[in-house]
């Protein structure tokens, strides 16, 4: 779609940069297409969302996935790593109890918005993209569970649901405290059942899973498949996000943003080059770049590589390649859900901005304060420890896909002003928002 500008937006830009004004067209997506939404049960959705909400589904009835994913910070939680099993409260308040109940660690990762996951496009999950729309162990996906994932999933929102309850920094617990955690040091696929078990011990539960399958009569009849398909089903009709300025612009509406947002607009897609990784109406290419972030917390560690570092997709596919590059994030409601990278080493967009325009320089000035990490004795002494491994940060450093842009601090000021006309306040307060109370009884985050 060619966009003409129109003369007003040609002299904002000629304040900025005169290079800018020269390009007289800009190339955008189309619109997002309605019918590229996967279609979902109403019913199921319901019941996802209670589910989602639900501290039953953690090895010890402490979090669940809302605790993460929070409508009250735009399906993220506003810190650059998660405090998962065993941290209190929600979002940038959350805190890391002292003692015996202390977490093992951060969760290595930000917490992804959820936004438009189903849409048909998507066929890419998690920062390193170990969930992805591949039939690769004949059950339509291919994940870490690999052969013993079961079969029946019906999205890949829905597989993507089974990971963070088999985690033990996020959902499931060491161990020696439950018995989620206890099976899942004997394999992946032995946590399923027994959370199935306790959801099907629940009478309002069983009703509810009745009236929203066919196939299930008896409480015996609950599977995780079952479970994981309706908190899929919510999470696909829950976050939509169709409706922002931006959009609202592709579809032809006069004035959708404002002149600083269309001067935005062409540097994204024009000069700043943003467009070239963030395409598409869903403004992501949903491919793998290294941007050499700043590095953080326990770092992502295999068995074998007890380093605290992150080489990103390379931990997936095995290729040197691929170190340090991770999934480029889709834009959508991004001035609403930073902490910004995947270790959330940014707390404001403009930092995150500044950091793509010169990643090394960026790299080389950056300072701890622009992270947002609940406050931790034991944490501090490793958060920023892999800073000392001289040959982990050579390593990173040489590790870059993108090459520098210089912009103005004004075109700067532009691209930040039309990112925030991506939000879309609907889709940030949800389509059935959070529910008040669950049927385990538990406490909502």
């Amino acid at each position: 779609m060619q966009r003409a500008l129109t003369p007003f937006v040609t002299a904002v830009l000629l304040a900025l940069t005169p290079m800018a004004a020269a390009e007289t067209t800009v190339a955008l997506p189309e619109p997002l297409d309605p019918g590229g939404f996967q279609a979902f049960d109403e019913k199921r959705a319901e019941l996802g969302r209670l589910l989602f909400y639900d501290k039953v589904l953690s090895g010890n009835r402490n979090i669940s996935c809302g605790t993460c994913h929070n409508h009250d910070h735009g399906s993220s939680d506003g810190l650059s790593l998660g405090v998962g099993e065993g941290g209190i409260g929600l979002g940038p308040d959350r805190r890391i109890p002292k003692g015996r109940d202390h977490p093992l660690k951060r969760v290595p990762r930000n917490a992804n918005a959820l936004f438009n996951l189903g849409h048909e496009d998507f066929r890419v999950l998690f920062h390193d993209g170990r969930a992805s729309l591949e039939d690769a162990y004949g059950n339509g996906f291919n994940t870490p569970a690999e052969e013993w994932l079961p079969n029946g999933l019906t999205s890949i929102t829905a597989a993507q649901a089974m990971f963070p309850l088999t985690s033990t920094v996020e959902m499931a617990g060491n161990a020696d405290e439950n018995d989620i955690g206890a099976a899942r040091r004997e394999r992946i696929d032995h946590v399923w059942p027994k959370i199935a078990q306790r959801v099907a011990a629940i009478p309002e539960y069983v009703a509810r899973f009745r009236r929203a399958y066919d196939n299930i009569e008896t409480p015996g009849d609950i599977e995780m498949i079952h479970i994981a398909n309706a908190i899929g089903d919510f999470i696909i009709g829950e976050w939509r996000s169709d409706d922002s300025p931006f959009d609202r612009h592709l579809r032809g509406a006069q004035n959708a943003l404002t002149e600083v947002q269309l001067a935005g607009l062409v540097l994204f897609y024009g000069k700043a080059g943003c467009a070239r990784c963030h395409s598409g109406p869903l403004l992501t290419d949903q491919k793998f770049h290294a941007l050499a972030l700043p590095p953080l917390g326990p770092g992502r560690t295999r068995s074998f590589d007890p380093f605290p570092r992150d080489v990103g997709r390379m931990a997936e596919t095995d290729r040197l390649e691929d170190a340090y590059r991770f999934r480029t994030p889709s834009l959508r409601n991004v001035a609403e859900t930073g902490p910004y990278g995947h270790n959330g080493a940014y707390a404001d967009l403009e930092g995150i901005v500044r950091h793509h325009l010169d990643p090394l320089t960026a790299l080389n000035t950056w300072d701890r304060s622009q992270t947002v990490l609940p406050a931790s004795d034991r944490f501090a002494a490793t958060d920023f420890v892999i800073w000392e491994d001289t040959r982990e940060m050579a390593r990173l450093r040489a590790r870059v896909d993108i090459e520098p842009i210089e912009l103005t601090d004004r075109e700067v000021n532009a691209l930040v002003a039309f990112l925030k006309g991506l939000s879309d306040p609907a889709a940030l307060r949800g389509r059935l928002g959070k529910p008040e109370v669950v049927p385990s009884g538990l406490p909502i985050d």
